[in-house]
């Protein structure tokens, strides 16, 4: 501590220009700025760009940036070589073939704004707005902008991320943590502190839990993941709950590597040894927790020994994990899409918030922060609703529709009810997808095949992106080309304070995510679209309502552009990390100004009202994976091995950056983790492809990484994969069947609430790839998929599971 105070008063700030926001450097301009998506991830961090004669040649970490405080990925650093590839989309296109071939006409921005303007307006009066798709892509910056256009603009309420069955990717985490503790929590790593770690009141984690997340190669929303290597630099001491031996396991205290798609039964271990041994925060729990008796009884009998047989994790080193956390001064918890890619989504973040609140590691220094989003809701989902027909917005796509829980537990919506419409035409039939920086193909979409086959029945489909992705490629009868992140003039916040984009450069006729929208939402509804231009509507995002807490943001985006002192994350921007700790003693959390948290009790929930108005277990449970070696032992002696996906690397985020030389210089191809007894047993080896197979004959092809990383009887597939450089017409479309993790998994098999998606924790086997195999694409182009499936419904199993609900 005494060490970065002592930094911070030697720091010359001069040297860096320290309220400057662009100055002349060696014949270069350098301006201030923020690089979000597109490309990049879920953080913005702060960049200082150099141009010279309008194009960027130099990204550089921003010294006086306190997110990052000057550190930057290679995601960042190579920006130049994606902002300036010859490969980006230049002009708009319209196709001059069918869907498929790679057949495309330049035109103008009028002619595109021209037609899909007929075009909308046409299928509003004669189908309804509702038959129109909005979707939008994940860390692509926009999150409001998207959300507004297909309310204001389109008039539509079923804006999605579609392609994760389940809502697979955050939502559950988010409105888990909002029912059980009125608000989100995030680590305390001292990022609210103006002077950070030497701050006296903060204190570096007693523990950091990183469950089921990778910080360092995938920063989540509003979370940096070096901070965390900082905090254990300082002594933090690491519990890792992953299968896969990461970077935090092989530092860990305790390394609990769960079977894949179990982590609430290793959660509710925890919990009971917690309660059992009397090592909970009786304070706190009898001061600001509702429902500890229902929680006690629930896990009475979930102990370690119980547990270790399920999730696979040895009986001692739960106990012993359950005992740090709980003495420990303090505890953190940074967790992953793990939780949400399996079917007990629900509980298993039930689980781990009642941990993290049982032990009184809620809003104290160096544990779990409450913060609340910069904006209210409506900032975001619900953005301009009220420009939509209330019997318009009753007819959302919603888990309902496809057969779930009746409750509409996220306000966006669902994929699976999205599918069945298109594939059956209940309740209606979907006229147009607007597709933007969303690559579902190649992706997110669950059974890429399946989403293929039925986009192609939406008669008109309109695809934003920098690149021609195999998603544009594959369905789009328009595509527009969308600028980069130092191409835009653009705001963002969440979790995390103001922050801007200054436009820099220019690419061909590429276009803004903002301009797109504001310049086609004043040809197709103008009343709702006032603003003369992208700085305008940025201006009337950041002042047009009032934050928490009701404080009032003055300053225009120019402002907020030319004051980056007053603009920084420690700054004096009207929205800020609030570093106050024990908010809840404060009054500072709920409406009425009482002490206690924003939920119905006033208190943490751990039975949860939220949770039970769901039809949803108010208590932690667990659900066995459709496909296990528990629920479906037939099926396992075929397939012996439990496969997992989505870990993140350094070089790529999602399916971007692989046109880039650089990324796939260090990262050439597709790795699948197997052990060296794997190998062994297997007969494949290190660097040789393979197949993966599952019981339903679907199957993709990756090179084996050999290593200790992962146990063995389990692999793990890396995502997002296509290849640019292969042919991008039907039926290849890049490559994006061949490698795809994804060709494994399935529609419509959800968690309770419709929340939830088993897929990290399915079945396959693995063997060699010979000459003249049938590629994945091949069977798909002769057959239309890997099986055959009853539109709008689920595969049939294989075998049918006995399905385990442990509560």
């Amino acid at each position: 501590m005494a060490d970065y105070r002592e930094f911070l008063e030697k720091l010359d700030r001069k040297a860096y220009h320290e309220g400057e926001w662009q100055w002349q450097e060696d014949g270069y301009t350098v301006t201030r700025t923020t690089h979000w998506s597109p490309p990049g991830c879920h953080m913005g961090c702060g960049v200082l760009l150099y141009t010279k004669d309008g194009k960027l040649e130099r990204v550089e970490g921003d010294p006086l940036n306190a997110v990052a405080n000057g550190k930057l990925c290679m995601r960042c650093l190579d920006l130049p070589e994606a902002v300036n590839h010859p490969d980006r989309l230049k002009y708009p296109l319209r196709r001059s073939g069918e869907r498929g071939q790679d057949r495309w006409e330049r035109i103008s921005w009028d002619e595109a704004y021209d037609e899909i303007t007929e075009r909308v307006l046409a299928i509003k009066k004669e189908h309804g707005p509702e038959s129109i798709v909005v979707v939008h892509g994940t860390g692509r910056n926009i999150g409001w902008q998207v959300p507004y256009f297909a309310s204001a603009c389109m008039e539509t309420p079923n804006v999605s991320t579609f392609g994760f069955t389940g809502f697979a990717c955050y939502l559950p985490r988010m409105i888990g943590t909002s029912a059980k503790y009125g608000d989100m929590i995030i680590v305390d790593a001292s990022q609210a502190h103006p002077d950070r770690y030497a701050n006296p009141d903060w204190q570096a984690p007693g523990v950091v839990l990183v469950w089921g997340n990778e910080p360092i190669k995938s920063n989540a929303d509003g979370f940096l993941g070096h901070w965390l290597v900082q905090c254990v630099q300082m002594g933090s001491k690491i519990v890792s709950v992953d299968p896969r031996l990461t970077w935090w396991g092989a530092r860990a205290a305790y390394w609990l590597p769960v079977r894949p798609g179990t982590d609430a039964v290793a959660a509710m271990a925890l919990l009971n040894v917690v309660i059992e041994e009397d090592l909970y925060d009786h304070d706190f729990v009898d001061r600001w927790c509702y429902g500890f008796e229902a929680l006690a009884e629930r896990v009475a009998d979930k102990t370690p020994e119980w547990a270790a047989p399920i999730c696979e994790v040895d009986a001692d080193a739960l106990r012993g994990a359950a005992r740090l956390i709980a003495t420990s001064s303090s505890c953190a918890c940074q967790w992953g899409l793990a939780f949400e890619q399996q079917i007990a989504a629900l509980g298993v973040t039930e689980a781990v918030a009642d941990l993290m609140a049982i032990t009184g590691n809620i809003d104290n220094p160096g544990g779990n922060a409450l913060y609340r989003c910069a904006f209210l809701i409506e900032k975001r989902y619900g953005l301009g609703d009220e420009y939509i027909d209330p019997e318009v917005y009753a007819k959302k796509l919603i888990p309902a529709t496809s057969g779930i829980n009746e409750s509409n537990i996220v306000s966006c919506a669902d994929t699976d009810a999205i599918l069945a419409a298109i594939e059956t035409g209940e309740p209606y039939p979907i006229q147009m997808f607007w597709i933007q920086s969303s690559n579902a193909l190649a992706c997110a979409s669950m059974d890429p095949a399946r989403t293929r086959a039925a986009l192609m029945k939406v008669p008109f489909i309109v695809v934003a992106d920098p690149f021609m992705t195999p998603t544009a490629q594959a369905v789009a009868d328009i595509v527009l080309p969308v600028a980069m992140s130092c191409e835009r003039n653009s705001c963002r916040t969440w979790w995390t304070p103001v922050r801007t984009m200054v436009k820099v450069t220019d690419y061909y006729e590429a276009k803004s995510d903002e301009q797109i929208c504001l310049e086609l939402g004043k040809r197709i509804k103008p009343e709702h679209w006032p603003w003369a231009d992208d700085k305008e509507w940025c201006t009337w995002y950041l002042t047009d309502q009032l934050a928490p807490g009701g404080t009032e943001y003055d300053r225009t985006w120019e402002d907020t552009v030319q004051n980056p002192s007053e603009n920084s994350c420690n700054g004096t921007a009207y929205w800020d990390w609030d570093a106050t700790y024990h908010k809840y003693e404060k009054g500072m959390l709920r409406p009425d100004g009482q002490p206690g948290f924003n939920t119905p009790t006033g208190r943490i929930e751990l039975w949860s009202f939220g949770y039970d108005h769901w039809g949803v277990d108010p208590l932690p449970y667990h659900i066995e994976p459709p496909e296990s070696p528990l629920s479906t032992p037939k099926t396992f002696e075929e397939f012996p091995l439990i496969l997992s996906g989505g870990g993140r690397s350094f070089e790529f985020f999602h399916s971007e950056h692989r046109q880039l030389p650089t990324m796939r210089e260090f990262h050439p191809d597709p790795l699948i983790m197997v052990s060296p007894e794997d190998c062994k047993r297997f007969g494949v080896r290190d660097g040789a492809w393979i197949w993966v197979e599952n019981s339903r004959g679907a199957r993709f092809k990756q090179k084996v990484k050999e290593t200790i990383e992962v146990m063995p009887g389990r692999v793990h597939a890396e995502h997002g994969w296509w290849f640019p450089e292969q042919d991008g017409a039907e039926p290849n479309f890049y490559g994006a069947y061949d490698s795809n993790l994804n060709n494994m998994t399935e529609a419509f098999r959800t968690g309770q609430g419709g929340i939830g998606s088993a897929i990290k924790s399915m079945l396959c086997k693995i063997y060699p790839v010979q000459e003249g195999d049938v590629l994945p694409h091949e069977v798909i182009a002769e057959k239309g998929d890997f099986a055959p499936y009853e539109p709008g419904k689920p595969y049939e199993p294989v075998e049918e599971p006995v399905v385990t609900v442990m509560s």
